[in-house]
């Protein structure tokens, strides 16, 4: 019976997945308390000061950015992180887009001074007259939108925004072919950030938080762009600097700022929306992250594939032989050589490395009695698993 524990809530069409003969899954209200769990669900709950246990295969987090995982951990005692991204994507794409409006109209703080008329009876039709010439704003359509990371949210913006009439510059990477293939033809790639600094009136951070991209948005890079740019940030706090970001603002250099992942530097600065991380937080974005994370959980416990990892390689093969063997190891030389001469016939086998580590997956005929030993033993070797 394999043990499953959660630390957050999560949707029940997720653990509705673990086959209650196999798995002993926590409940949302407690009443079953899991101890030394093969495997934890998660989304938001923090794991930095935690000891995991021996026993402990995989993380599934049920959402795209893992911060609130350490990583580097996992990796060294051979637990699998996994995240789901593009399971949020839509809820995430929706919200953003509604971020260009209110960058564009100042439809929040409109809305504010409405509230203050409450009370003025008949007088209220002239007052709305009266005050809503302060809150004028542009149209975003025939307007250059930029995007900085074009993954699964970024694309599906790039893509919305084309629909709606926007001229849309596109900047990643690390684009993959299968990202380049979902992207409207309309879209103009551009290989230097600097093309989007410099031509868009709104830029749209969608990229992840690398030691390259914190801080990109800076002093520097701000004045390079329009002088009326509006900038919506969906990806994380730490790609701009906030003090620059203020400066700009009462400057009149930046027109307005959109967050969901608002800090104390911006909260309450004008031409600062702040929003308190909504992108995601829609019934069926929910959902999307719960199902996914739940299923590949379920095909790494019980088949040894990774898929959406992001501290080891995605290896995927159909089964064969008579039991299967899972290494968690290194990437240095001589390992997999050590691994493949330990003697059993190996009817199939794939391997990859991704940075520091490698994960390879043997079909095996015949016996795995001391097996896993006998691997275990090999230096570089850092988790061994049989799967009949």
């Amino acid at each position: 019976m394999y043990k499953i524990q959660t630390l957050n809530k999560i949707a029940a069409c997720g653990t509705d997945l673990f086959d209650r003969n196999r798995y002993e899954v926590a409940a949302i209200d407690g009443t079953n308390e899991i101890t030394n769990p093969d495997a934890v669900l998660l989304r938001s709950a923090a794991l930095h000061d935690v000891e995991f246990n021996q026993e402990l295969i995989a993380i599934g987090r049920a959402g795209a950015g893992t911060n609130n995982i350490p990583v580097d951990k996992c990796s060294e005692k051979g637990i699998v992180v996994f995240n789901t991204p593009g399971a949020n994507a839509n809820g995430v794409k929706e919200l953003a887009i509604c971020a260009l409006l209110l960058a564009s109209r100042k439809i929040t703080a409109a809305i504010d001074e409405c509230k203050t008329l409450k009370g003025k009876g008949d007088e209220v039709p002239k007052l709305v007259e009266k005050i809503k010439g302060a809150y004028g704003g542009p149209e975003i359509k025939g307007k250059k939108l930029g995007i900085i990371g074009l993954g699964a949210i970024g694309a599906l913006i790039a893509n919305a925004a084309s629909s709606l009439g926007m001229e849309v510059y596109g900047y990643d990477p690390f684009l993959s072919v299968g990202g380049a293939l979902s992207l409207s033809r309309k879209l103009h790639y551009v290989k230097d950030v600097k093309d989007i600094y410099e031509n868009c009136d709104y830029i749209s951070l969608n990229a992840p938080s690398t030691p390259e991209t914190k801080g990109m948005i800076n002093a520097q890079s701000i004045s390079s762009m329009k002088k009326n740019v509006r900038i919506i940030n969906f990806a994380r706090s730490d790609l701009v600097n906030d003090k620059d970001i203020v400066a700009a603002l009462k400057s009149g250099g930046m027109a307005a700022y959109v967050t969901d992942f608002p800090t104390d530097e911006v909260i309450g600065v004008d031409g600062v929306v702040a929003i308190p991380h909504l992108g995601a937080s829609t019934p069926e974005s929910e959902d999307n992250c719960a199902v996914m994370a739940a299923e590949q959980v379920i095909d790494y416990i019980e088949n040894g594939n990774i898929v959406n990892s992001v501290n080891l390689p995605n290896v995927s093969m159909g089964k064969s032989g008579d039991f299967r063997l899972c290494v968690i190891h290194k990437n240095i030389d001589g390992v997999l050589t050590k691994i493949t001469n330990m003697g059993q016939n190996i009817e199939n086998m794939e391997s990859k490395s991704k940075k520091d580590y490698a994960y390879t997956v043997l079909d095996v005929k015949g016996n795995p009695d001391g097996v896993t030993e006998k691997v275990k033993g090999i230096d570089g070797v850092i988790s061994v698993r049989v799967i009949k």
